[in-house]
């Protein structure tokens, strides 16, 4: 199946200064930045990505970068230097105004950081000011925008004026105009930088979860490494002017493109960023229902496991067993598993945080297993695995499937992770006591 593309920016560039387009060519040739002298200064250079339609799409860098930039050229706000935008398949650079205005009232709409509400309209007027713009009926504007004023958590206050709001409510008033105009892409620049980190945290929740509701295209800029992770489905870092990488949370925090990406995601909680899919190894541990006894107890022999994954037919996870219980099978001449088959192990999807493995990794002997939603096995995350990628440590379990982590993570990772996940604020999993000293679970 194909994927829609929503957004597209073919080599953008954008220069501010007496020719900017010399300086666009001399750049063009390999001259940096900072040789252009009085030609320009030159915001964005070189940019192309695309952004596939109901994805959020986060374009992250420090000040200076050029992301405001970039994002306003994607509406039309900024005419590039060179270079071509296209919206939905349709050029957006170089158009008439009138085709301009078009585009932005059923296309994009946009949220700044700066709410840029009027401050003599009521919260419910604000709101549905897009639709009056676009000549809709005063009734039909109304419900339009009651209906988003309740689905960001505004009822009740349709009648106050934003100087009676708080921050983050005005934040919300913002995001329902922008929802009212019913646009599938949403621009939104720095859109929560101006909040305090509780309300923000709350705004990026409720943005995800609009966005898994409605379905909608969001282009989100920031500068804030956690909340582009947080927020990304994929991250475009910026950096003087250009796009360094474009890729997947799990992509820039394991495989960064450069030393400058390596430093920009070296403090990011990579627990609450990395997934069970993006760690998992192959189960090597793992028997068919269908063998019997001594094939399973050949199977833990060769691995040097006290337990394996048992696995029907289109590799259904069934359960597990345990060494001591196959071998009284075999001692006993017992030919099936069944009556031994553990039909409880852990288990998460794919797309779980590794901050929400802890609990089950050091309370089971078995790797956590990774699961569709058939419940098929995909892979597991041995619990050396879990503290490695958390601690960014290189390690290697290829012939592991796990009993205790092996001495190539330092025992003070393990009790330091552990601690520092497992007792921080909000954690709201069963509180596990770490023995430091020996570094064992008690």
């Amino acid at each position: 199946m194909t994927e829609t593309i929503a957004v597209a920016a073919r080599g953008l560039y954008k220069v501010f200064g007496r020719k900017p387009r010399e300086a666009v060519k001399r750049l063009q040739t390999g001259v940096a930045r900072s040789d252009l002298g009085t030609t320009g200064t030159a915001a964005v250079i070189d940019a192309s990505f695309e952004v596939k339609a109901g994805e959020i799409f986060v374009v992250m860098g420090l000040s200076g970068s050029g992301k405001s930039t970039l994002i306003r050229m994607l509406n039309g706000l900024l005419e590039p230097t060179a270079g071509d935008v296209t919206i939905n398949g349709k050029p957006i650079t170089g158009v008439p105004a009138k085709t301009l205005r078009s585009v932005r009232q059923e296309n994009i709409s946009m949220v700044f950081q700066h709410f840029a509400l009027l401050p003599h309209r009521t919260v419910l007027e604000n709101a549905a000011y897009g639709l009056e713009v676009t000549g809709v009926p005063a009734d039909e504007r109304r419900k339009r925008a009651q209906l988003v004023i309740d689905r960001v958590g505004l009822a009740g206050w349709e009648d106050k004026l934003p100087g009676e709001l708080s921050g983050g409510m005005q934040q919300r008033v913002g995001l329902a105009r922008a929802l009212a105009a019913d646009t599938d892409i949403l621009l939104m620049d720095e859109a929560f930088s101006a909040l305090d980190p509780l309300i923000r945290r709350e705004m990026q929740e409720q943005l995800v979860e609009l966005q898994a509701e409605l379905g909608k295209t969001i282009i989100f800029i920031t500068h804030d490494l956690n909340e582009a992770m947080f927020l990304g489905d994929r991250i475009a870092v910026m950096r003087d002017g250009r796009i360094v990488q474009v890729g997947t949370p799990n992509d820039i925090l394991t495989d960064p493109a450069n030393d400058y990406v390596a430093q920009f995601v070296q403090d990011v909680d990579r627990a609450r960023v990395l997934t069970a899919a993006g760690v998992m190894e192959p189960a090597r541990s793992v028997v068919s229902a269908s063998a019997g006894p001594r094939a399973a107890l050949r199977i833990m022999r060769d691995l040097q496991t006290s337990a394996a994954f048992v696995v029907g037919p289109g590799r259904q996870l069934l359960g597990v067993v345990r060494d001591k219980d196959v071998l009284r099978q075999v001692r006993a001449g017992e030919r099936e598993l069944a009556s031994v088959i553990i039909a409880d192990p852990a288990t998460v999807t794919g797309d779980t945080q590794l901050v929400e493995l802890f609990e089950s990794a050091v309370e089971s002997s078995l790797p956590v297993a990774v699961v569709d939603d058939r419940n098929r096995l995909l892979g597991v995350v041995p619990r050396v695995t879990l503290l490695a990628a958390v601690g960014n440590v290189t390690t290697n379990t290829d012939e592991i499937s796990l009993v205790e982590p092996p001495a190539t993570v330092p025992v003070e990772l393990i009790t330091a992770t552990l601690r520092s996940t497992l007792e921080e604020p909000g954690y709201t999993g069963k509180q596990i006591p770490v023995d430091a000293q020996e570094g064992s679970l008690r």
